[in-house]
């Protein structure tokens, strides 16, 4: 009986120690977790620290009007991977205080992308493509995809998207009135607030997906060289097709090798060097 006492006892000792480990090796990793999450949110935050630091470091250049030294910073910041409506609208400037015109069409329309109804960059944008060299008129459109085109440009992708969860929030709140208060005037306002809510959901959704669609599949681009002479074909022995300047925003179609597919405003189609162009 001794030797089984002691066997038991040598088996609740193993247990424990096994147990112990376990909550060692628990406690570790979380600590190790914890260590990654607050580095993680250090590093992020000092990373935005020298960002802005950056950033009123350029607006101190433009201020001084030196031109050239702010866009380096802002063009740094961007090539960094930062994105932001001032720090395209700034850039945009700055370019176009060098007179790089292409260039500054090319942010204004990537901080137009994130604001669409903002003012400033609308008249800075409109002040710049009247310094551009082509003057190409857009094919005519049916009033009715006007109105859907300005409908489109009210929001950028993000601001589409919360306004859909806005008006899904709207419905389910009014779906919820409808069948939980058992009040007839009350039921007849929540009835007609949910389909309303319903319908401009469903065209909230419906701008999304098409907006979605446009990040994704459809690319436009502006040109930066001063003068492009665009081929029939993706070859520079083709013969060429039309020349057009720097400024002008095309869109981009196909692409092989070196070679963007593009197509005008007014229908023009054409192969030119992918190093001509930037994509906004």
């Amino acid at each position: 009986m001794k030797w089984q006492k002691l066997l038991l006892d040598l088996k609740d000792q193993l247990v424990q120690r096994n147990m112990c480990n376990k909550q060692n090796i628990f406690s570790i990793k979380y600590f190790s977790i914890f260590l990654l999450i607050v580095f993680v949110l250090f590093a992020k935050n000092s990373f935005a620290g020298e960002a802005e630091s950056l950033f009123n470091q350029a607006n101190g250049y433009y201020q001084k009007n030196e031109y050239q030294k702010a866009a380096d910073i802002y063009q740094k910041l961007v090539d960094e991977g930062y994105q932001g409506t001032s720090l395209y609208y700034n850039l945009g400037n700055a370019y176009y205080k060098l007179n790089k015109i292409g260039y500054s069409i090319l942010n204004y329309e990537k901080a137009l992308r994130l604001s669409p109804g903002d003012d400033d960059v609308q008249n800075n944008l409109a002040l710049a493509n009247s310094k551009t060299v082509d003057k190409i008129d857009s094919l005519p459109q049916f009033f009715l995809f006007q109105w859907w085109e300005s409908l489109l440009a009210l929001f950028s992708l993000s601001g589409w998207t919360w306004t859909a969860y806005f008006l899904y929030i709207l419905l389910l709140i009014s779906v919820g009135v409808f069948f939980f208060i058992k009040n007839g005037t009350f039921q007849r306002i929540s009835l007609f607030s949910s389909l309303s809510f319903g319908f401009l959901f469903i065209v909230a959704v419906v701008l999304l997906v098409v907006k979605l669609n446009r990040e994704v599949n459809i690319k436009d681009g502006i040109i930066i060289q001063p003068a492009v002479t665009v081929k029939l074909a993706p070859d520079n022995s083709s013969n060429d097709a039309f020349v057009i300047h720097e400024g002008l925003k095309v869109k981009i179609e196909d692409h092989v090798d070196n070679w963007y597919k593009i197509r005008l405003q007014d229908g023009k189609i054409g192969w030119m060097p992918n190093n001509d162009l930037a994509i906004i």
